[in-house]
């Protein structure tokens, strides 16, 4: 009976179901059988607002008085979805009195037609069409407008309208138009920025790690940004922070005038306690002593912590220990609180796991560039197979001094030294380990190198303009190829045009021609780095100068030819060779004798032998090490003497901030003679930058008498029988190491008068290139010793661009 029951009950809701869906309409999805072979009573069009219903029904062939398909319905669906302007279309069917309402449901595709922005005084439609992201003809998606609307109103609030409204019109969006209505209010300008609560960390220091500010660069106003209101804050904790101040609470609170228009912001600070270092632990080494490897950290026992300090201190000791081919050495700092007081005991746990020498070295992303010229240069800096595994050098990340080199000589997009596989030494061994404290190391294996490199543009036609103090307006034209092959010779004339040919062997092939206002040039030279795959540089070039002197024009024509053997102890000796014709022109006539008894063309013969040895970190951007240069030329021809000469630079890292930035010393002792009786244009003068800074450009140099009838005067320079330099520079880095302050200190003494020294300061700026950086230099220097007789030149500048 309990069956019987439970049968009828599902028998009546299955009739009582089927009778709801006949009585009341649904899609066609779901049931193909709803209203089939039913005469249509009406067809109807829905949704549709730019397409007219006309359009949309000539495309369907259901008419009124006709049986409806379920089958044709869906087709001519699909045929309505299909019209230009229909996004997408299905249909709908009622069923009433016995007959079939068709409807044709239509989402449009509705096209932006027009973008307007009504209220917007302070910013134009080109800055607000480009914040909303849209252009005419994009298609019109109502929930990407209406998210268009935070980003105009970001864009307000970072101008200074921190109280604009932004309105999207409804009616605009059903006839495919964007208006913005704007209520842009008061632009609010920084009045006063003031800190209260501070008294750790002055006012001046905080207010110079903040944007929030009165003035911008002295200049600009400034005006208020929530945004930037919160990254202050953000900033305002990571100072505090650095400087022990772990509790540290920052909050801001702006009040603005009447007229809404002038903001007083002012940061309230509860500093809290500082945390001082309690221990320090180091955990894990065997290698390396806990002496050596905290002999150079910045964090000590009773110093103030900085979690910042306690990465860069991990970060010099893992450097050690990869450095030494502990390739996979890591290092992890751990802070905790102290038991007594407000302390932070600090521990070093090191892994240090095995010492690795180098595998086998491969190459890859290499499509122009040969493998050996990538391999020459790892063979130069030490990373060959068989040698310890430096990982500090080559990181991994393109970040190590190894992959910079080579970034930089093959002119790569970026290189990076991957460590890869282990291999285990079927003999086993050991190595020696500098500063360890067990002595020799058991070897782990061999660890093979992978050398990704992202090839870059090698080769460039440039044309530009430049303006130096000491040269004056000028203009440049170069032909530049740093991945040269003298012997890939084009098949086509294609080739060549291209820039395929000449291409692949790492040499450098230079032509240009700099003409200008006080000086021009021209030159072609061809270097190959390394001659036979060898350590030998080939140096060769054919150049022309001619320069408006103080006296006279000079005019030189050059060739030159040079080799060079680099030794692994960082050693260099070569010899060199010029012919030069020097043809000395337009003597004023009240000039020197010296000056006029060289008039016309006078032909040098000189050969060269020099000695160099450099000890630097870098060969780009040294910050530790020193480059020392001898040499001695002797010139025959119309003229027979000698020039000997050394130079000597010291590079010493005086302060390293914690993010790895070199505030750096760099002193430089230069010395040179003449030996014999040299013409005046080879002796020497000094002036302006790479020499003594606040002099005019040749303004240092012993005077000729003129020869003008009556007078004794002594003005023009003839150049100085000896002369001896000394330069100390210190550069600041700013941001990172492509800007920089400078302060300097130039002296400097001649055959004549007496000692010469200047101090200054200047700012240079590196200008990313194809090859390189470009440097940027402005100096203001001032001479505080000089002879009467010497020119000088407070600024100094060296300027080029690229157009």
């Amino acid at each position: 009976m309990d069956i019987w029951k439970g049968f009828q009950v599902r028998f009546f809701c299955g009739v009582l179901l089927s009778l709801l869906f006949c009585g009341y309409g649904y899609g066609a999805e779901g049931s193909a059988a709803v209203g089939e072979g039913l005469v249509i009573g009406r067809i109807d069009v829905s949704g549709n607002v730019m397409i007219g219903r006309e359009e949309i029904l000539s495309s369907v062939q259901s008419r009124v008085g006709r049986k409806f398909s379920n089958e044709s319905a869906s087709e001519e669906s699909d045929r309505i979805g299909r019209l230009e302007g229909v996004r997408y279309s299905h249909y709908e069917v009622d069923v009433v009195k016995g007959n079939v309402w068709l409807t044709f449901i239509v989402e449009e595709q509705i096209n932006i037609r027009s973008i307007v922005f009504l209220g917007n005084a302070g910013l134009k439609d080109r800055a607000l069409k480009k914040a909303a992201g849209f252009k005419e003809g994009d298609f019109l998606d109502e929930s990407l407008a209406s998210l268009s609307v935070g980003d105009i109103e970001e864009l307000y609030r970072k101008k200074g309208y921190a109280n604009v409204q932004i309105g999207l019109s409804k009616d605009g969006l059903r006839q495919g138009k964007l208006v913005y209505e704007i209520t842009e209010g008061s632009r609010i300008r920084i009045k006063e920025v003031s800190f209260s609560g501070n008294e750790g960390i002055t006012s001046k220091a905080l207010s110079r790690a903040i944007k929030t500010r009165k003035r911008k660069f002295f200049f600009w106003r400034v005006y208020y940004s929530e945004k930037v209101i919160e990254e202050d804050i953000a900033k305002l904790k990571d100072v505090y922070r650095g400087k022990g101040y772990l509790d540290v609470e920052v909050s801001e609170e702006t009040k603005t005038t009447s007229d809404g228009r002038l903001a007083h912001t002012e940061f309230k600070i509860i500093e809290g306690s500082v945390y001082k270092i309690g221990k320090i632990e180091i955990e894990g080494n065997k290698v390396f002593s806990d002496e050596i490897l905290s002999a150079n950290s910045r964090l000590k026992a009773g110093m103030v912590y900085s979690e910042e300090a306690a990465r860069f201190d991990a970060d010099k000791i893992r450097a050690r220990y990869r450095g030494q081919g502990f390739v996979d050495a890591h290092v992890y700092s751990e802070s905790t609180l102290a038991a007594q007081g407000k302390a932070i005991d600090l521990k070093f746990t090191i892994d240090e796991g095995g010492c690795f020498r180098i595998g086998l070295i491969s190459i890859t992303g290499n499509n122009d560039v040969h493998d050996n010229v990538v391999r020459r240069i790892l063979d130069e800096e030490g990373f060959v197979p068989g040698a310890l595994y430096n990982a500090d050098i080559a990181r991994g990340d393109g970040r190590g001094e190894l992959e910079k080199t080579v970034q930089r000589l093959v002119m790569t997009e970026s290189t990076e030294i991957a460590a890869k596989d282990t291999r285990v030494l079927e003999a086993g061994g050991q190595v020696d380990i500098i500063d360890s404290q067990v002595g020799s190391v058991a070897l782990a294996g061999l660890r093979d190198a992978e050398v990704a490199i992202s090839e870059s543009q090698t080769g460039s036609i440039m044309v530009g303009a430049g303006v130096a103090s000491d040269s004056g307006l000028m203009g440049q034209l170069v032909l530049d190829q740093r991945n040269f092959n003298i012997f890939d010779l084009p098949d086509n004339f294609g080739e060549f045009i291209t820039g395929k040919a000449f291409k692949g062997a790492g040499q450098h092939f230079r032509a240009s021609f700099t003409p200008g206002t006080e000086q021009s040039s021209y030159s072609v030279s061809f270097t190959e780095p390394y001659l036979y795959g060898k350590p030998v540089s080939l140096d060769t070039a054919l150049s022309g100068f001619e320069r408006q002197q103080e006296a006279n024009d000079e005019r030189r024509t050059k060739f030159y030819s040079g080799i060079e053997k680099r030794y692994e102890n960082g050693w260099r000796r070569g010899a060199s060779f010029r012919f030069e014709n020097v043809d000395i022109t337009s003597i004023e006539t009240d000039a020197p004798k010296e000056i006029k008894d060289v008039k016309g063309d006078n032909q040098l013969l000189g050969a060269r032998l020099y000695i160099n040895k450099r000890t630097t970190d870098s060969r780009f951007l040294p910050t530790k090490g020193y480059n020392f240069d001898a040499s001695y030329e002797q010139v025959a021809g119309d003229y027979t003497f000698g020039i000997a000469g050394a130079t000597q630079r010291w590079y010493k890292t005086l302060y390293e901030d914690l993010a790895g930035r070199k505030t750096v010393l760099e002193t430089k002792v230069r010395g040179s003679t003449i030996i014999g009786n040299a013409p005046m244009f080879e002796k020497f003068y000094a002036g302006g930058t790479g020499s003594i800074r606040g002099f005019d450009y040749r303004g240092v140099s012993t005077r000729g008498a003129s020869t003008a009838p009556g007078v004794t005067a002594k003005e023009d320079p003839i150049g100085s029988d000896w002369i001896v330099t000394a330069n100390a520079e210190v550069a600041v880095p700013l941001t990172n190491e492509a800007l920089s302050w400078l302060f300097f200190a130039d002296t400097g003494i001649i055959d004549t008068g007496g000692p010469r020294a200047s101090i200054g300061m200047g700012i240079q700026l590196l200008i990313p290139q194809w090859f390189g950086p470009v440097p940027m230099r402005f100096e203001i220097a001032t001479p505080i010793v000089k002879d009467g007789a010497d020119e000088t030149r407070v600024f100094s500048f060296s300027v080029g661009a690229l157009f």
